[in-house]
Parts: C-alpha cells; sequence; structure tokens
C-alpha cells in the first residue's frame, strides 16, 4: 500500500462527501472524489465514509450492522490494493427473501453472492482472533448483497469505493439459520444467477481463504476505530465469486450449500 500521502484537508474531505451526497439525493451518478482524496488515502476515503455515515444516522437511519468488500486477491490487484474494505449496513437498505427492490434505490446495481454472518455477543474485547469470532457468530445464512455506486459508470479507485460506503447499496438474508457449528464456511458452494442463467460461482475459499477471517479483519478495524461489532449485527463476508450487473426486471436467485437459497427481483 502506498504510504507518505500529504494529508488531505478538511476542505477536500467535506467536498468529497458533498459529491457523493448529491449523486444519492438526485439519483444521478456523480464523478470519482479520487481528484480530492486521492486514490488509496485510507485515512481520507473513510474520514468521507464516516462523515456520510454520521449525517445517514443524524437523518433517522440505524445501523445493522457492516459488508466487507474487496475480500477477492483479483480485485484487490486490479485496484492497486492490498487490504478488504468495509462499509455500513443501514436498515433501509435491507430486504426480504424474495423481494422486490424499487427502481433506483441503489445506483448502478450490481449482485453478489456472500455468507452473512449474524453476531450473537459484542466483537470489543480480547484478541478478536478467528476463534473468538466463531464463538461470537450466532448462526450463517447465505446473502445478496446489492452493490451500488454513486461514482458513475463504477469508475473507482481504492479511496473511490471506501469514501462511498464501499459500493454498499442493499442486502437480502435467506431464511435459514445455520450455526456455524453445523457449517463449514470455507468449504461452502455459491451458484447465482440472473433470470434463471448461470452468472456467478465460487466457494468459501474465495473470501480471504475463510470468511472468518474476513470477520476477524473487520472486527479489529472497526476496533480500531472505535465502533466495535456489537451483538445482533449483521455481517456480509465479501463475496463468494464475481458480481453481476443486473437490470430492471432481473430475478436473482442464489444457493450456497449448508445455506439454502435466497432470491430478490428488481422491479421495472
Amino acid at each position: 500500500m502506498p504510504q507518505n500521502h500529504a494529508a488531505v484537508g478538511p476542505d477536500s474531505i467535506a467536498a468529497a462527501a458533498a459529491r457523493l451526497r448529491q449523486a444519492a439525493a438526485t439519483g444521478t451518478p456523480a464523478a470519482p472524489v479520487r481528484d480530492l482524496i486521492g486514490r488509496d488515502d485510507v485515512t481520507a476515503a473513510y474520514a468521507v465514509q464516516q462523515q456520510l455515515t454520521a449525517e445517514r444516522i443524524a437523518a433517522g437511519a440505524a445501523v445493522t450492522g457492516r459488508k466487507i468488500g474487496l475480500t477477492s486477491v483479483a480485485v484487490q490487484q486490479q485496484l492497486g490494493v492490498d487490504q478488504p474494505d468495509f462499509g455500513f449496513l443501514f436498515d433501509d437498505m435491507a430486504y426480504a427473501d424474495g423481494s422486490a427492490v424499487p427502481p433506483g434505490a441503489v445506483l448502478q446495481p450490481r449482485v453478489e453472492a456472500e455468507i452473512a454472518f449474524v453476531l450473537g455477543a459484542d466483537l470489543a474485547e480480547g484478541p478478536l482472533d478467528a476463534a473468538q469470532v466463531r464463538e461470537a457468530v450466532d448462526h450463517a445464512v447465505a446473502a445478496i448483497e446489492i452493490c451500488g455506486s454513486r461514482v458513475a459508470g463504477w469508475d473507482i479507485s481504492f479511496g473511490d469505493t471506501v469514501a462511498d460506503n464501499a459500493s454498499a447499496g442493499a442486502y437480502v438474508l435467506g431464511g435459514r439459520r445455520v450455526p456455524l457449528s453445523d457449517f463449514d464456511p470455507v468449504a461452502a458452494e455459491m451458484t447465482m444467477s440472473v433470470d434463471g442463467e448461470t452468472v456467478s460461482t465460487g466457494s468459501g475459499a474465495a473470501c480471504l481463504g475463510d470468511p472468518v477471517e474476513a470477520v476477524v479483519w473487520l472486527a479489529r478495524q472497526a476496533r480500531a476505530l472505535g465502533e466495535p461489532l456489537r451483538a445482533g449485527q449483521v455481517i456480509l463476508s465479501g463475496a463468494l465469486g464475481p458480481m453481476s450487473p443486473v437490470m430492471p426486471g432481473a430475478a436473482v436467485h442464489a444457493t450456497v450449500t449448508g445455506l439454502g437459497s435466497v432470491s430478490v427481483t428488481f422491479s421495472s
């Protein structure tokens, strides 16, 4: 990861936040924000994300969890980084299994299938290692993440996507809740289809080698930033295969072995 960045000033942080806020409010994607905060300045990018998150909470949204992005080495290499990223999940981003997402709810939507973990205990103290994370997980569930970008054409660097809440849009959880004592995330196989055509396949091993390790990374990051993961939160642990763009009218169905299926449609 390139270092020795000149500090990005508060005016640039505010301008980047304003650009993304305007895009979300108007439904019109904006130019990238890397001209304001740099391509890979981690501190500046999360400062923008933090400002937009605080505004959303102040407006009444409730945090329901986090999403982890960039868990594939191939995607990291594509963006020139060596670490994942994360964004916040809010209550207005959750859709029921089998429900329809209205037009415009997510800008430039792309879908990916994942394993979601729902926490039964806080991850605030202790070593935050894999054993502790496993103990803290109440259950795993199949999930579809609907990624969205406020940046026109998905023209994103690491800084752009982090600032833009890690390109979070919406999420759907399946109905089958399975404790980790009955489910091996690494061995899980995923298949996702759009309108009956398979568009993505993968396995748990594609997510940082083990989706639980992605949550370990997140738990440590969240604690270091002063907002540790809490019981009841949903953690989208990262894509198990390539994401796929979707158009209005699309029907998306994903299965994860051991967790069953999850589906969502996009209203036209």
